[in-house]
């Protein structure tokens, strides 16, 4: 088991920053805080993917001298999918940014129980 496990060290830790991310996730009240909790998951998710994408010995899948042999390069479905993930993860970030901006202009915090406890009242 050892020796699995150092032989995917790299799938360990990503699975360990998904943990932390996923419980910074569920245990912080600060939405900024919540919103990294989110950012390490998907950095996690990626590590992962590109662990799985690698290697070792093979080239990007860029033909170069002439080698067109399948078994010269890595699998490009992995490094195509952290890319889409990034930008996605960019795009949803900035969303969720300006959303906390619009929610602390409102209520003057970023505490998600203050927040709801004065959604509560306004709905009454």
């Amino acid at each position: 088991m050892g020796g699995n496990l150092l032989a995917n060290y790299g799938e360990a830790v990503a699975m360990i920053l998904f943990g932390i991310g996923f419980s910074n996730l569920l245990l912080q009240k600060n939405l900024i805080k919540k919103i990294i909790g989110l950012n390490i998951m998907d950095t996690a998710t990626y590590l992962f993917l590109a662990e799985k994408g690698f290697i070792a010995g093979r080239m990007a899948p860029i033909v170069v001298d002439d080698i067109t042999s399948v078994e010269a390069y890595i699998n490009p479905v992995p490094s195509g999918l952290v890319l889409t993930g990034i930008v996605v993860s960019v795009s949803v970030t900035a969303l969720m940014l300006s959303l906390t901006i619009r929610l602390y202009r409102r209520y003057h915090t970023l505490d998600m129980d203050e927040i709801s406890t004065m959604m509560k009242k306004e709905d009454q």
